[in-house]
């Protein structure tokens, strides 16, 4: 951000008047005794007292003329690394001042305002910045909350030498932390019996068989002169050739439950923020490992919204996707629906591919809803949080097993989860129920990743 220029007219001169505010007591001192000397020396005809006086007076005022046209040479700036730090770890915040006068900078005092959750207000003393020179400093904040910060205005007080005057600067510019859940590193897994498109063998789209449905493209150097197509060629009067075997990826889509009636507690530890933790678990795996994903909640909201099918784009956009989803994420808050139907309309399309969901308290009516949903996907995982167990700490009790059998018995691979538990043994787990593995040995990479 960088600094301002003097305001011109009613502006400046009201700038000024703030600037003699900034006198200190120091200065003030001075300037009283300055007036008040020279007011004895025109009474008293004492020319030597009156320079004396005057020099008392007019010092302050130098020093406050001197502040006020070296406050808007002076240009700041701030850094953040990482501008996206997950939740409970600490980002470093880099503030520069550059002296784009060609006079010294007395002393300077820096603050820069951040919200509280990030930690205590930082503050800094810069001594004299030669002409044309710069300082740097750093300080580090973190949260175990996740959200959007605003980090700023930059606040610069200086200060002259003789401590007659101290000005005050804002920085208009702000810039945000964004601190998104925490992310944990899954084990790969194979899921036996998935439907086709999961696992090493990816879809792929073959080209159409038959002259009349290919579509050609122009010829490039280095493709394979076999197939040049013919017919297309005499056509548009160019070498077209057919189109490669297009690959397309497989796809998973992510639904969190955030209904404000389906968890109980608050806090970083709670239910709900176990599940918006395993949500982005979950997308991060799933895109690293090169499937189409998206972020699905129980509004109905998908991200990314935009696009054919509101899935994750090329391999490219792997990185944009996750960062798209890991900010939702990050702001991701208790919805006042009270029904799972909305999730469930768009997920009625089919060719969802694989549904990994995260489930908070549900009555029958959204047990069914849930249930339902498994017949419009391939492979179904679904991890159930009872919120009354995450606050008591007891056992899961009949009503909440009533309703993982009922998930089990539509095609779901359905976990309970308890509190404290971690997400990559709950994810080995599902792949031992899928794949009905009775012992706890690691599966090989493939399948649903």
């Amino acid at each position: 951000m960088a600094a301002g220029s003097p305001a011109a007219g009613g502006e400046d001169k009201g700038g000024l008047r703030a600037a003699l505010g900034g006198l200190t007591t120091r200065g003030r001192s001075f300037l009283a005794a300055g007036v008040a000397a020279a007011v004895c020396a025109v009474v008293l005809g004492q020319s030597d007292l009156l320079r004396v006086g005057l020099l008392l007076a007019v010092l302050p005022l130098i020093c406050v003329a001197v502040l006020y046209r070296t406050r808007y040479r002076v240009a700041g700036s701030r850094r953040l690394f990482p501008s996206r730090a997950p939740a409970g770890s600490e980002a470093r915040v880099h503030l520069r001042m550059d002296n784009v006068s060609r006079m010294p900078t007395g002393l300077l005092m820096l603050q820069d305002h951040v919200p509280y959750v990030l930690g205590p207000r930082p503050r800094f003393v810069l001594d004299r910045v030669e002409p044309g020179g710069r300082r740097e400093v750093s300080y580090r904040v973190r949260s175990d909350l996740r959200g959007r910060y605003p980090l700023g205005p930059l606040q610069l007080r200086l200060s002259d030498p003789f401590g007659m005057c101290e000005l005050t600067r804002s920085f208009s510019a702000y810039d945000t932390l964004t601190v998104i859940p925490r992310t944990e590193p899954l084990p790969p897994v194979r899921l036996s019996g998935e439907a086709m498109g999961y696992g090493d063998g990816r879809q792929r789209s073959l080209a159409l068989s038959g002259d009349d449905d290919i579509i050609p493209r122009t010829y490039r150097h280095g493709d394979d002169l076999r197939r040049v197509h013919w017919r297309s060629t005499a056509r548009y009067g160019e070498l077209m050739v057919r189109r490669e075997e297009q690959p397309q990826r497989a796809r998973c889509t992510v639904l969190l439950d955030t209904r404000r009636g389906a968890y109980q507690g608050a806090g970083p530890d709670s239910a709900f923020e176990w599940a918006v933790s395993g949500a982005a678990s979950v997308l991060v795996h799933m895109l690293e490992r090169g499937f189409s994903a998206r972020l699905l909640t129980d509004t109905g909201t998908s991200v990314p919204g935009d696009g054919g099918d509101g899935f994750a784009g090329s391999t490219q956009e792997s990185a944009e996707s996750a960062g798209l989803m890991l900010d939702a994420l990050a702001v991701v808050d208790h919805s006042d629906g009270a029904g799972l139907a909305r999730a469930y309309d768009v997920l009625r399309g089919g060719n969802e591919g694989l549904l990994v969901a995260f489930f908070g308290d549900m009555d029958e009516e959204q047990t069914v809803v849930a249930a339902r949903m498994r017949q419009r996907s391939g492979a179904a995982v679904a991890f159930v949080l009872d919120s009354g167990v995450w606050v008591t700490g007891g056992a899961v009790d009949d009503v909440v097993e009533g309703r993982l059998r009922r998930l089990r018995e539509a095609g779901w691979t359905a976990v309970p989860v308890r509190p404290g538990a971690a997400l990559p043994e709950l994810w080995q787990q599902a792949a031992r129920e899928r794949t009905g593995s009775v012992a706890g040995a690691t599966v090989a990479s493939g399948g649903w990743s």
